[in-house]
C-alpha cells in the first residue's frame, strides 16, 4: 500500500515553488488543475488539486482552509537542513529543539498553511 496526501488549493504555483525550491521535491506530473510532486528520493508523493474543478467529484471540490493538517519529513541530519533553510530565508515556525524522547526537529509552514515538521528521529532499536 502507498499513501499520497493531497491538498485541494488555489495555490498550485506557490505550492510547486515552495516544495521544489525549499524542500527539493520534483514534479512527477502536472496539468492545469493538478500537481503531483515527489520527495528527492522518490519514496513519497504529495499532490495539489484546484478546488471546484469540473473533472472532479464534489467530494474533492472544497478547498483546504489551512488548519488541522501537518506533514512530517524525516531527514538524516536535521541540523544541516535547519541551517540550509535558514540561509534560504525560510521562516522557521518552531525552532530547532530536542524532545525528551530523543527526537530532534524544527517546523516550517507551506503556502497552504500546512505545518511541516522536519525531524531526525532518535534510534528506534
Amino acid at each position: 500500500m502507498k499513501l499520497n496526501a493531497g491538498i485541494v488549493t488555489n495555490k498550485l504555483s506557490e505550492s510547486k515553488a515552495f516544495y521544489t525550491d525549499t524542500l527539493g521535491f520534483g514534479v512527477t506530473f502536472e496539468n492545469e488543475f493538478y500537481l503531483l510532486m515527489h520527495t528527492p528520493n522518490h519514496e513519497a508523493e504529495i499532490s495539489f488539486l484546484l478546488p471546484n474543478h469540473p473533472s472532479q467529484q464534489p467530494l474533492f471540490h472544497k478547498p483546504f482552509l489551512g488548519d488541522g493538517m501537518y506533514l512530517t519529513i524525516e531527514v538524516e541530519n536535521v541540523d544541516s537542513r535547519y541551517e540550509e533553510l535558514k540561509k534560504k530565508g525560510v521562516t522557521i515556525k518552531i525552532d530547532l529543539r530536542d524532545e525528551p524522547w530523543g527526537d530532534r526537529h524544527f517546523a516550517i509552514q507551506d503556502p497552504n498553511g500546512v505545518g511541516i515538521d522536519i525531524v531526525q528521529y532518535a534510534s528506534r532499536e
